[in-house]
């Protein structure tokens, strides 16, 4: 059994007033990743900028 049937089948044993809780935890969990994988790209940005800004770069993309 995977996890994704585990986790269902541990739903289906959850009182229907824990519902709700049991969404907001889920809803908490993806954002908090969506949130440190945005923070990893506004991280990474300052380091690639370097990259980024150079006069080479420039001249290579100037035909797009």
């Amino acid at each position: 059994m995977d996890k994704k049937e585990l986790l269902i089948n541990e739903l289906e044993q959850v009182p229907e007033h824990l519902l709700d809780e049991v969404l907001d935890f889920v809803h908490f969990l993806k954002s908090k990743n969506a949130y440190k994988r945005l923070e990893t790209a506004i991280i990474s940005e300052s380091v690639l900028k370097k990259d980024w800004m150079r006069p080479e770069e420039d001249e290579a993309w100037q035909d797009l």
